[in-house]
C-alpha cells in the first residue's frame, strides 16, 4: 500500500508492506511469531532536521485487551516502558515496525491502527498531535489458523474516534481533530 501527504508544503510517502512473518528470528520476533503478520511503514519525506520529525501512533483492539476488545487502547513499544507520548516510533520520517503473536493460538480478533503523526509544541497551544494520515491492519486466529487482515486506508472520523481516549491518557498533549495538510 502507498499513501501520500503533503506537509509544509513539501509532498511526502509511506510505503506500507505487510507480509506474514516466516521468519520471526530475523525481526526480533520468537517462535511463537511464526505465521503472524508483520508489517512495515516506511516514510520518505525530503525534509530534513526539524521539519521531519513525525511520529508513530499505533491503537489495537484486540479480544484479550483490557476492554475484551470494546475499544482501541494505545499500542507503545513495552521495551520502552511507560513513556510521557503517545508515539510508539518517534524520529526523522520514523519507520513503523510491528510484528504481533500469541501463544497459544486461540480464537482472538487484532485490528491495529496505525496513524503517521506531527508532534507539535509551542508556547500558545503547548504539545499537540496532528494526523497525516492513517491505517488499519491486523490478523484473526481460528481454529488454531492466523488469518492476515491486509492493510486499508484509515479516514479523518477515525483518527477523531481516538481523540479524547489519547488525551485522557496523555494529558499534556491535545490531540488535533482531522487529518492535517499544512
Amino acid at each position: 500500500m502507498d499513501i501520500d501527504f503533503v506537509l509544509r508544503e513539501i509532498e511526502g510517502h509511506v510505503s506500507v508492506t505487510y507480509s506474514r512473518n516466516d521468519r520471526p528470528e530475523l525481526v526480533g520476533s520468537g517462535a511463537d511469531a511464526l505465521g503472524f503478520p508483520m508489517c512495515e511503514a516506511a516514510v520518505d519525506y525530503p525534509a530534513l532536521g526539524y521539519d521531519a520529525v513525525l511520529g508513530w501512533v499505533q491503537l489495537v483492539r484486540s479480544d484479550d485487551n483490557t476492554s475484551d476488545g470494546s475499544e482501541f487502547e494505545i499500542d507503545p513499544l513495552a521495551f520502552l516502558g511507560d513513556v510521557p507520548h503517545p508515539f510508539c516510533w518517534i524520529g526523522l520520517s520514523p519507520r513503523l515496525f510491528d510484528a504481533p503473536s500469541r501463544s497459544p493460538k486461540q480464537d482472538l480478533d487484532w485490528t491495529a491502527r496505525s496513524y503517521l503523526c506531527v508532534p507539535d509544541g509551542s508556547a500558545d497551544a503547548g504539545l499537540e498531535v496532528h494526523a497525516l494520515l492513517g491505517f488499519s491492519w491486523g490478523f484473526r486466529i481460528r481454529s488454531e489458523e492466523v488469518l492476515l487482515t491486509p492493510p486499508t486506508l484509515l479516514r479523518p472520523p477515525e483518527w477523531d474516534e481516538h481523540a479524547d481516549v489519547l488525551a485522557a491518557r496523555y494529558p499534556s498533549w491535545h490531540f488535533r481533530r482531522g487529518f492535517r495538510e499544512f
